[in-house]
């Protein structure tokens, strides 16, 4: 029997979601489970063809398909053998959301009806713990040997929640007491992030990109654990400095506005797509130090050109990403043991090459977005143990002489249910 066709509202915990709502999100989930694109490259394609779907209806689409993504396993556990992207929903509407079977009805086929009470019956605690936690088996047991089994749930749980929306203040343009006045201001809700100095937690996902804040330059979105590695790198005016793997350059922004915009800052790259989406920032920051350089490899011309010249280099490199699943939980069902093999290799090139560029006395931080060892401290201790004129020095003693006091580690290791951030890692090396 097919759904019901009543225009009938189902009320979530902020949301009234109608029936023809709903089928835009089982019509994007089912999207998202089948396709090989990051998930969202997949919502952003969608709503661009639905422009009809006011802010409000997005925000309900997108988040009932991430957080089906997050509880994928625990989900597919309920709902028995039949899983469809349908039902998937349903499920978490019921036993994510705890709407009772009246609630759902306007969504609900007779036969449904009937199904959601096996579903609400199934007993999660007697679940294998990767499957209560949802994470894949490889992963859980990764997990478990750095942290134990107790901490491991701790901190999958708070990667199951959504990440909170971060800001960074442009210090050229104004400081962080008056964005935040001028946010509240606005009725825009906004706190002090609590270790970044420049950093702005809102409290709430409003419409960022309108906000004159944003237009005008004056602020940037960026995690608050991302930040800390600019300020690990501690780029000073005058200096010569490279973000070797620069992306979209939300870091690079950072690491100019600490230089005051003087000195030279290359911003590498080996995506041309991607340093072109930094150039309109650019234009917002109001930085003129920045130079957007496309190279082929790590090993290009235009890298071994400026070997022993520079001042300090960061390496954010490219990695499993785990460490964001909070905002990215379609990656702990992408990556496997391989994928994570073949980025230690490229990691492991990338830091050598990057090392190559620093003057003596100069600083590098090697930093990830990952949990596991095999991409954080195996990749530095292998370098360590091939380059001797390296040293590591303490993370925390360099953001302490900041006064950004946060219990971090010698080596840098931020976590969400520790932190309130996303998983960094990172260590700080000087060339002696």
């Amino acid at each position: 029997m097919k759904p019901t066709t009543s225009d009938a509202p189902v009320v979530t915990a902020d949301f009234r979601c109608t029936p023809a709502v709903f089928r835009h999100a089982e019509v994007l989930l089912a999207e998202l489970l089948r396709s090989p694109y990051p998930a969202d490259k997949v919502v952003a394609g969608y709503f661009r063809q639905h422009r009809q779907l006011g802010h409000a209806e997005r925000g309900f689409v997108a988040e009932a398909a991430f957080a089906v993504l997050r509880q994928r396993r625990t989900l597919t556990a309920r709902c028995g053998e039949d899983v469809t992207s349908r039902r998937l929903l349903l499920a978490w509407l019921a036993c994510g959301q705890g709407l009772n079977r009246r609630q759902l009805e306007p969504l609900l086929s007779e036969s449904e009806q009937k199904w959601l009470a096996t579903v609400k019956a199934v007993k999660v605690a007697d679940l294998p713990p990767a499957v209560r936690l949802d994470l894949p088996d490889w992963l859980f047991d990764a997990l478990s040997d750095q942290y134990g089994d107790e901490e491991t749930a701790t901190l999958a749980s708070a990667l199951n929640r959504p990440a909170p929306l971060d800001l960074r203040v442009n210090s050229l343009k104004t400081d962080r007491q008056t964005a935040l006045a001028r946010l509240t201001a606005d009725g825009w809700p906004a706190m002090p992030c609590a270790h970044s100095p420049l950093g702005i937690r809102l409290l709430g996902k409003p419409a960022l990109s309108r906000h004159p804040l944003f237009l005008d330059g004056h602020l940037e979105v960026q995690d608050e654990g991302s930040q800390l590695l600019g300020f690990l790198l501690q780029p000073k005016r005058g200096e010569m400095v490279a973000d070797f793997c620069a992306g979209a350059g939300g870091k690079t922004l950072l690491l100019g506005a600490l230089m005051r915009s003087q000195g030279r800052l290359y911003a590498f790259d080996v995506n041309e797509q991607r340093l072109a989406r930094l150039k309109p920032r650019l234009a917002r920051s109001g930085l003129s130090n920045v130079t957007p350089v496309r190279i082929d490899s790590e090993r290009d011309v235009k890298i071994r050109r400026l070997a022993g010249k520079l001042d300090r280099v960061l390496v954010d490199a490219p990695c499993s990403g785990l460490g964001t699943l909070r905002r990215n939980p379609d990656l702990k069902w992408r990556q496997t043991p391989d994928s994570v093999a073949e980025l230690a290799v490229k990691q492991a090139a990338i830091l050598a090459a990057a090392a190559n560029l620093l003057k003596s006395g100069g600083r590098l931080v090697y930093a990830t977005c990952s949990l596991l060892q095999a991409e954080n401290e195996a990749i530095v201790d292998a370098f360590l143990a091939a380059r001797p004129g390296f040293v590591v020095e303490s993370a925390q003693e360099i953001l302490a002489g900041q006064q950004i006091l946060v219990d971090c580690g010698d080596r840098l290791r931020l976590t969400p249910h520790r932190h309130g951030t996303d998983a960094f890692y990172a260590a700080v090396l000087t060339r002696q």
